[in-house]
């Protein structure tokens, strides 16, 4: 094994061990919470949505990427590349499109009380699940490339100058023109829901900060009164810290996915490729660390499920707020 094959699978590898168990972590604090109250709200269904993208990311591209680098399974045959890929950008996409939602919907949730926006949230809540739908359906439309032009890397007797290295496999655009359409596709895509949470994080932030300038002027009472709201700006908070994290790591990504289309002999080298998911995939494994961190509905149940015993004790851990 080469050093540079040693140095990517290590990358994946941290990815993989960092990404897939703190995915797994929410996912389960979320399904207590399901046992528990029988419902969710509406900000925490989209954040167990996207942990469930992120855990498709690391898990499908990470772990295979791990796998192959040390030569642990051979997955990435012409099949295997299809499905991986396939599975990977569409799980990015959404992964993407929930964050999105997410700055929307806090966004939205801390408007001040009798704003007519609070109409868009009560609509945006009563037709989550038909959101979740048309999100799935844009992205995974939107990844058809992968099915249709990928093959592995042992088989490369048909490669064109069109084709993209994506380490162990390629993706053999046809023509030149499909493969400036289909980058220009997966840009729109990821620039879309960018630039909408940058405008949302943005609005947020000018919230929070006048609420703070209102909690100066009018201490004793506004406190009292706007205790509730702490949780929810606590939340806009985290999804503040999240957009960032987006804006810089998938920032990056399509820097380099722009890079690989406007600048030829990109096709004989993967390192732009790997550099893109290892951006793209470090966002998946890293935000869940935030969420744990941030959201105490999240916290407080893994605290309880790590000291968790049979018996009365389970059930005073479970109803614990």
């Amino acid at each position: 094994m080469s050093s540079e094959e040693f140095v990517h699978g290590m990358l994946y590898l941290l990815v993989t061990v960092v990404g897939v168990p703190s995915n797994i972590a929410v996912i389960v604090a979320f399904l207590l919470l399901i046992y528990e109250d029988k419902r969710l709200l509406t900000a925490d269904a989209i954040i167990l949505h996207l942990a469930c993208a992120n855990l498709l990311v690391v898990a499908v591209r990470g772990l295979m990427e791990t796998l192959a680098s040390f030569d642990l399974a051979n997955v990435f045959g012409d099949t295997g590349c299809r499905i991986v890929l396939f599975i990977y950008r569409s799980s990015r996409a959404l992964s993407i499109w929930l964050t999105f939602l997410l700055s929307a919907y806090q966004c939205l949730s801390i408007v001040p009380p009798g704003s007519r926006w609070g109409t868009a949230r009560n609509i945006l809540a009563q037709y989550l699940v038909f959101i979740f739908l048309l999100f799935w359906l844009l992205n995974t439309t939107m990844s058809q490339a992968a099915i249709l032009f990928t093959f592995s890397s042992s088989n490369n007797s048909s490669l064109t100058k069109n084709a993209i290295n994506v380490q162990f496999c390629y993706v053999n655009f046809p023509s030149a023109l499909i493969k400036e359409l289909n980058g220009a596709v997966q840009v729109g895509r990821d620039v879309v829901p960018m630039a909408l949470m940058t405008v949302s994080s943005l609005i947020i932030l000018v919230l929070l900060y006048k609420h703070s300038q209102q909690v100066k002027v009018l201490r004793s009472g506004r406190r009292k009164s706007g205790g509730g709201g702490g949780a929810e700006q606590r939340a806009a908070k985290a999804v503040v810290v999240l957009v960032t994290m987006y804006v810089i790591l998938y920032g990056v990504d399509n820097g380099l996915w722009v890079y690989t289309l406007t600048v030829k002999k990109t096709m004989s080298s993967s390192l732009i490729s790997d550099l893109r998911v290892f951006f793209a995939s470090l966002y998946a494994a890293i935000s869940p660390l935030v969420i744990i961190e941030s959201n105490r509905k999240v916290n407080s149940r893994l605290r309880c499920a790590a000291r968790e015993k049979p018996g009365l004790e389970t059930r005073t851990c479970l109803s614990t707020k």
